[in-house]
């Protein structure tokens, strides 16, 4: 009896040895996790224009990273599922974010010829450079509109036009608008015309969004197929799973099946990653 209650001992002390290391672990990512979301509302966000409260984000991370993960446990009755959503919502904020910011220079991109034309037909028609960009920003929409209008506050407040440029250049780094800036500080050494400099800019990047959408285009069907052949063994599955559930049942609820799902996983991700590779095209 006194081994018994020993052991029973033994193991009530190791259990809380391990939750007590995993309670302290678990504390250790939590704020390892606010940091981060903090850093990236003050930083990453904050550039796009787009301010959030860092507590409250965090509070709403921390919601759907034990949320999502329950609710599916519940709905599917499938831990592995349960687990995979969880990593998945754990580091789902981190790619939102860069999803959001490739987003805004895409479309910074889309807007840059047309910005250019404007500020152009302003200085042909006798205006100084500061008045054409404040025009152009009076008729733009962000996120093209919010850059150059913080260039211009920078500049009020004191910041020298080519400080104010390389700041605006580090929040965008695109090729094109480096080329822009290195032709708008060329053109304050040297001199020249720049209105004349600006539209031949504009004419040649507006070229190469027409080439590059003709290149979109020619490999949209190989993406495609990228995307159904990823796609395709996830609905057969779905499809297999409703059919015959019993005959599934073990690749969800046994170990080697989920060992299967695994690298059927991997094997589809690379695929899908291989195609893809291929098929984007760098102008």
């Amino acid at each position: 009896m006194s081994e018994l209650t020993f052991l029973i001992g033994v193991v009530v002390a190791a259990a809380a040895v391990i939750g007590l290391v995993v309670m302290l672990l678990l504390r250790s990512w939590l704020d390892l996790q606010q940091d981060k979301l903090a850093t990236t509302a003050k930083t990453d966000l904050a550039a796009m224009f787009i301010f959030i409260d860092p507590k409250l984000l965090f509070k709403y991370s921390v919601g759907a990273l034990i949320v999502i993960p329950l609710l599916l446990l519940v709905v599917l009755d499938n831990p592995l599922i349960a687990v995979v959503s969880g990593v998945v919502v754990a580091f789902m904020p981190r790619y939102l974010v860069k999803y959001l910011q490739k987003s805004r220079i895409e479309l910074f991109e889309k807007q840059l010829p047309d910005a250019l034309l404007m500020v152009s037909g302003g200085m042909r028609a006798g205006a100084s450079l500061s008045v054409a960009l404040e025009s152009m920003v009076k008729e733009q929409k962000p996120p093209l509109a919010q850059e150059f209008d913080l260039m211009l506050r920078e500049q009020r407040l004191g910041v020298d036009f080519d400080s104010a440029l390389s700041n605006m250049e580090k929040r965008m780094p695109l090729p094109d608008f480096v080329l822009l800036v290195a032709a708008m500080k060329i053109t304050r050494e040297v001199g020249g015309n720049f209105a004349e400099i600006l539209e031949s800019l504009s004419v040649t990047l507006r070229r190469k969004h027409e080439m590059e959408g003709k290149i979109k285009a020619l490999t949209a069907q190989g993406k495609l197929q990228g995307i159904v052949m990823a796609l395709l063994p996830v609905f057969l599955l779905g499809i297999l799973t409703l059919m015959e559930p019993d005959a599934m049942a073990p690749l969800y609820n046994t170990l080697y099946g989920w060992g299967v799902l695994l690298v059927v996983s991997i094997m589809i991700t690379i695929g899908y990653l291989g195609i893809q590779k291929i098929v984007n095209i760098d102008v």
